[in-house]
């Protein structure tokens, strides 16, 4: 159910907003924006989980006192549903970079495909994309990548609670995860593709839930804006 704001001063004691990330905002945008619609109030915004500028779907976003609780927010389980393609690969494992490489797909089998999910279900060990926004010495990676620079990464463990395939219509595949926190989509999918002695990259990529918070309660950014617009206008109208 979508929450009912009656008083702008309900953000400054904190709101927990839940929001329709884009197709290529990143999740700094959208607290900009709506950061830039509550001045001149100088509010504390912030978010509860990166998503990739490519994806879209939920994106928590915290007001006021609420931002304390980000952290709790973002150790949530999350939940995705997205597109990989079969036979190619990317150097950013998604579309934000050209296919380097591709492979024959013809000995590739849906049975061979829903075997290859056991090994990703349960704690294991992940790699990030080299076009990933994690620091390391002080500079994100995709900085470094971008550069044509070497990339340092290291495994972390996550954990894959769901890994199902949903619709398969090679070299398209459709699929739906949870996971904990930390998880790259984009590296499961591009070790996916790899366990079938293939290459595989992400084309499309939907956050529809973080713990209980699921994206049919979701408004999109500008319908958000204009409420905190209307909300402001009301109480400039009532002094």
């Amino acid at each position: 159910m979508k929450e009912n704001y009656t008083n702008i001063n309900e953000f400054a004691e904190g709101q927990l907003l839940l929001i329709n990330k884009p197709y290529k905002w990143t999740s700094f945008d959208v607290v900009g924006k709506l950061r830039n619609a509550f001045k001149p109030l100088k509010l504390k915004v912030g978010h509860a989980g990166t998503l990739d500028p490519l994806a879209t779907g939920l994106l928590i976003i915290c007001t006021g006192k609420m931002t304390k609780q980000i952290d709790t927010f973002q150790a949530e389980e999350k939940e995705y549903t997205g597109t990989m393609v079969l036979g190619a690969t990317t150097p950013s494992y998604d579309m934000e970079t050209e296919v380097d490489q591709t492979f024959d797909i013809s000995d590739i089998s849906i049975e061979g495909m829903r075997a290859a999910l056991g090994q990703f279900i349960g704690t294991i060990q992940q790699y990030p994309p080299a076009h990933s926004a994690i620091k390391i010495d002080g500079e994100r990676l995709y900085e470094k990548a971008r550069r044509g620079e070497e990339v340092e990464r290291r495994a972390r463990e996550v954990t894959i609670a769901e890994f199902e395939l949903t619709r398969i219509e090679l070299p398209e595949v459709d699929f739906r995860v949870t996971c904990s926190k930390g998880t790259y989509i984009r590296s499961l999918v591009h070790d996916f593709g790899a366990a079938l002695g293939n290459g595989a990259y992400l084309s499309r990529l939907r956050r529809t839930r973080s713990g209980n918070f699921k994206i049919e309660d979701a408004r999109e950014v500008m319908e958000m804006v204009n409420i905190i617009r209307d909300l402001k206008n009301s109480e400039q109208v009532a002094e």
